[in-house]
């Protein structure tokens, strides 16, 4: 297996999701310590000559102007994880929290917190052995970051809240105590900062979005590809995707999108079929205007995923330590500093995009469905493609179900990066709501696979009751080859559900069955 090198650098897009999927292992790197000491030693000197430094020498938050002596201080830091791990709802499930634990570690790991190694190790390690602290879905507001959220990542450290071995079906785990003496591994004892180290930080807003990109690459591929099942299933033709049309409106999501559907369409027999016949002078929007809706989408898409890029190479804990320029290599060359860096704003903007822009893919898919299924729209097929129409009613309800999916979507779209309620006193007096952003986004992105796998099932059904006419394209026939391998042709109406979930859970298999004829999609 792989590695990545956590050394408190940038880590790519690609490598967050790969750790958080179990397919990539992590580890720390071996200059970490070295990386990291500058910055203690400006936080134990601190503490040594009674210097005001937030959150080593006083409270809080609101608390802020409290001073905290001696003894006190590293018992305020482990009070601290205890009294933020105050999360509900659901754990997140084990790929967030997998990437979770990478994506703190990479913070600590670059040099600005002035916490010892032994956290960020300790972080790795328990991904190395698949314990992933349970961590409940709800309860940020996207302030100082997703504070009971890596409250809960930070108190199994200290051998408190829980954790849960990687695919449990147990998802609210055991006492961590227990689970770490398990495994031979001391509870650690935090120092100054160390607690306030572990809870500033918007990582768990960067885990969710880092997922929701990579699930929204694929979605934007695949509704190319349902797309052009649609446009032979419904005989359309591929002239909108002209390169020489789209060219005069040249956005990069577009020009892709047009791209991708003249590359699954390529060689059609069942476009050729009707290519010169009067109906097909012009489609109906959901088939003309594709590229420009897929595209818009992926031109969103891409501003996510700069965001993104920017994120998981910046250093979002608070206070901070940072060189001042002068006495380098002393501690005196370095300043404590506050700072705004937690704040969730640009990932609640880009959770709300992605959202947004995820909704409409699905909105588009389920007009082509409807398209597909009423004989004033379909081009000579039955009745929600039913061969014996009347007695069966065919995919009728697969579209009921695509329908209210895109309705929720609707609702879930609504911007949460809009919202602001204050917090601790009103010192936290204005947030982000990113973590709301980004839990939507995943929600909007579940509910769009689905949409797409009800269209390319029943395009597939309508390719199927094209056979007299003609045969799809050798992108399309692979695709509704991998289809029916899974999921035969309904001639007689039997459950939708199944039929639904297996190419649901088949369509990155689609995608690569079409790449395998079309090299890879844009």
């Amino acid at each position: 297996m792989r590695t990545v090198t956590v050394n408190g650098d940038a880590l790519a897009l690609a490598d967050v999701v790969e750790v958080a999927r179990g397919r990539v292992a992590a580890e720390l790197g071996e200059k970490v310590a070295e990386r990291m000491a500058p910055s203690r030693r400006v936080v134990v000197d601190a503490v040594e000559q009674g210097a005001v430094v937030y959150g080593v020498t006083t409270g809080f938050g609101a608390l802020a102007d409290v001073s905290v002596s001696g003894d006190d201080l590293a018992r305020m830091q482990l009070a601290l994880l205890r009294s933020h791990a105050a999360g509900t709802g659901e754990p997140l499930p084990d790929e967030a929290v997998r990437a979770l634990l990478l994506l703190r570690a990479r913070t600590l790991a670059a040099g600005y917190s002035g916490c010892r190694p032994e956290l960020p190790a300790r972080l790795l390690e328990l991904l190395r052995l698949g314990l992933l602290p349970v961590v409940p879905a709800k309860g940020s507001v996207g302030a100082s970051g997703d504070l009971a959220q890596l409250a809960a990542v930070a108190l199994p450290l200290v051998g408190e809240g829980r954790l849960r071995q990687a695919g449990d079906s147990d998802r609210y785990g055991r006492a961590a105590g227990e689970v770490l003496a398990e495994h031979g591994l001391a509870p650690l004892r935090l120092e100054p900062k160390e607690g306030l180290t572990l809870i500033n930080g918007t990582e768990p807003m960067q885990a969710l979005l880092a997922l929701g990109v990579a699930d929204a690459d694929l979605l934007a591929k695949a509704a190319d590809l349902a797309c052009a099942l649609s446009v032979e299933a419904l005989l359309g033709t591929d002239r909108a995707y002209d390169e020489r049309v789209v060219a005069l409106r040249p956005h990069p999501g577009q020009l892709a999108s047009a791209a991708n559907l003249r590359r699954l369409l390529a060689g059609s027999p069942l476009l050729a079929s009707h290519r010169h016949s009067a109906h097909a002078v012009q489609d109906s929007y959901s088939l003309r205007c594709a590229p420009q809706v897929h595209g818009a989408a992926r031109d969103v898409l891409g501003h996510c995923r700069r965001v993104l890029e920017i994120e998981l190479g910046s250093v979002v804990d608070n206070p901070v330590v940072v060189p001042d320029g002068e006495g380098a290599g002393t501690a005196e060359a370095y300043e404590v500093m506050s700072t705004g860096n937690f704040h969730g704003q640009p990932l609640a903007f880009a959770g709300d995009l992605l959202a947004m822009a995820a909704a409409e893919l699905g909105s588009i898919s389920e007009r082509r469905v409807y398209r597909l299924l009423d004989p004033a729209t379909s081009r000579g097929l039955p009745p929600f493609l039913a061969p014996a129409a009347g007695t069966n009613s065919g995919y009728m309800l697969a579209q009921y179900t695509a329908a209210s999916l895109v309705s929720e979507n609707k609702v879930l779209a609504h911007p949460a990066g809009v919202d602001s309620i204050p917090t601790s006193g009103n010192q936290e007096d204005h947030v982000s709501m990113g973590w709301h952003a980004a839990r939507k986004a995943g929600e909007v992105l579940d509910n769009v696979r689905t949409v797409l796998a009800v269209e390319v099932l029943c395009a597939a059904q309508g390719i199927d009751l094209r056979a007299e006419l003609a045969t799809p394209g050798p992108a399309t026939g692979a695709v509704c080859a991998a289809v029916r391998a899974a999921v035969p042709a309904m001639h007689v109406d039997r459950e939708i559900t199944p039929q639904v979930e297996a190419v649901r859970a088949l369509l990155p298999r689609l995608v690569a069955a079409a790449e395998e004829v079309t090299g890879p999609l844009g």
